[in-house]
């Protein structure tokens, strides 16, 4: 199949390796020169348990030379979405399959402004990685994948599709039609995680240690998951708590997105993580001081980098 990878930082650089080991057509649309340049000359790399693999997917920032494509993976984050569903129209036909596999809570909605929404396909994955250098990811963790359709009236059969595309490199997979409770359990660990480990340095074995840290990581848990409750989702409180647990004690030396992001002074993903958990309870009633206290601390974090 031809496929693009619009993003082409740790995630993107994983999905990328992996379906042009499956002698796929992939290419990796980006912005960064760097990046690509190093894609170019050198291939791009992927590191895992020891082992080093380097494939050499189309590396360019002008998506009109790929043109349309079977499917299209977004692995930007958040706060560029917008701009890359711009950038990323000619990638797009009516028989193309976007895919967001994002962070956070709303990236889907974007997509939708610029594509077909039977088109989309949304999900979340449990795998992580870190970006070592341009060209250069470490895979640090595999794990679930669940992806579904973003319209409830479109059917499954683009997913299905993009399923098996992910299982043949590989890549394990769930395809369902409740794929947005998955993408409220993602969402529910990463505020909790995400914030707490930004702002305290804490790598991910580290702060799931028993004490303080990991009870406010309960705590945030618990607010998080009575938002998710109120909008009707049904996830139950003690099966989060116990697996966010056991993430964190799998996670080892692991740094989660956010503290990369902090440790690198970018802009977070904030607003889409416990952002969207307190714009959610905004509009229900409900009070979650926990999650509005991770936000102000993490803006005004950001805001410090520009003294």
């Amino acid at each position: 199949m031809k496929i693009a990878i619009v993003g082409g930082g740790a995630m993107g650089g994983i999905w990328a390796a992996r379906l042009a080991q499956s002698q796929h057509d992939v290419s990796v649309v980006d912005v960064a020169q760097n990046l690509l340049e190093t894609i170019r000359t050198q291939g791009l790399t992927v590191e895992y348990a020891g082992e080093s693999v380097t494939v050499w997917p189309k590396a360019t920032d002008a998506p009109q030379e790929v043109g349309a494509v079977d499917v299209v993976f977004f692995f930007v984050k958040a706060h560029h979405t917008a701009s890359a569903a711009q950038m990323a129209r000619p990638l797009v036909n009516q028989e193309t399959t976007v895919v967001s596999l994002q962070n956070g809570w709303g990236n889907a909605d974007v997509l939708a402004q610029f594509y077909p929404e039977h088109q989309i396909v949304v999900g979340v994955t449990y795998h992580s990685g870190t970006v070592l250098a341009p060209g250069r990811v470490g895979h640090t963790g595999k794990g679930a994948t669940y992806l579904g359709p973003y319209s409830a009236s479109a059917g499954l059969e683009r997913t299905h599709v993009v399923s098996a595309l992910l299982a043949g490199a590989s890549i394990e997979n769930t395809p369902t039609a409740d794929v947005k409770t998955e993408i409220w359990k993602k969402l529910i660990l990463n505020a909790a995680t995400l914030p707490t480990a930004a702002l305290t340095t804490l790598r991910a074995g580290e702060l799931g240690q028993a004490g303080e840290m990991l009870d406010l990581v309960d705590a945030v848990t618990t607010e998080s998951v009575t938002v998710a409750r109120a909008l009707g989702y049904r996830i139950e409180l003690q099966e989060r708590v116990e697996r966010i647990h056991a993430v964190l004690a799998g996670a080892g030396t692991g740094k989660p997105s956010m503290l990369q992001d902090v440790e690198g002074r970018r802009k977070t993903e904030i607003e889409v993580v416990n952002g969207a958990v307190v714009k959610a309870a905004q509009e229900l009633g409900v009070d979650v001081p926990l999650n509005q206290a991770c936000v102000a601390l993490v803006h005004g974090l950001e805001r410090s980098w520009q003294r």
